[in-house]
């Protein structure tokens, strides 16, 4: 008798309903979880291109090296750090409450700068800083779902454009910076072999 009433309850309809909302939420947190994954420890590594320019070779692969090294970080760099902050913007549009967008590209930014910097003092450390913000969100996210507006979200995203000379001093800056930062890590490392 009980177990018939226990057998009346469930059916296989019932279970695809209740399931199905979990499904996808599994679905939504482990691909936003690898992600995360792969985009912090690509933000947070101090070499992000494998460069190797030996000394003691012919001049012409010096300057092949060398010219590579110039292309990978004023051509590749850019699009990079422009990818990175892309995606930070994006996060912190959906975490923000009544956040203008000029502070969201600041902090948005500085976050990616100060990944860059950590990078070269410790990487670990760079890691950590740049996992915060998207693990954060996904936990806002799964607290309360509601917190979330996406039309106000694209509202905010929408007035980027309008921002583009911002968004070149933020650019050019992070990219000077990172020249800063590799060429004082080179002349350390120079200094630290004789």
């Amino acid at each position: 008798m009980a177990l018939e009433l226990i057998a009346s309850n469930f059916s296989l309809s019932g279970a695809v309903e209740v399931l199905k909302p979990l499904v996808s939420f599994v679905i939504g947190v482990v691909v936003y979880a690898i992600f995360v994954f792969k985009f912090y420890r690509l933000l947070a590594r101090k070499d992000i291109f494998e460069i190797n320019i030996k000394a003691g070779h012919k001049t012409s692969n010096v300057m092949w090296s060398l010219l590579l090294y110039v292309i990978k970080y004023i051509l590749m760099f850019p699009l990079f750090v422009f990818f990175w902050f892309a995606i930070l913007t994006a996060l912190l549009s959906f975490l923000s409450k009544d956040q203008q967008i000029q502070s969201i590209l600041l902090v948005s930014m500085a976050l990616v700068a100060a990944v860059r910097v950590t990078a070269y003092y410790n990487e670990e450390l760079s890691k950590d800083l740049a996992k915060m913000l998207p693990f954060a969100l996904l936990g806002v996210f799964l607290i309360n779902v509601s917190f979330f507006s996406f039309t106000d979200s694209i509202a905010l995203m929408k007035q980027i454009p309008s921002n583009w000379v911002l968004l070149a001093y933020y650019l050019l800056f992070v990219i000077a910076l990172e020249f800063v930062l590799r060429i004082g890590h080179g002349i350390v490392g120079m200094m630290k072999e004789s």
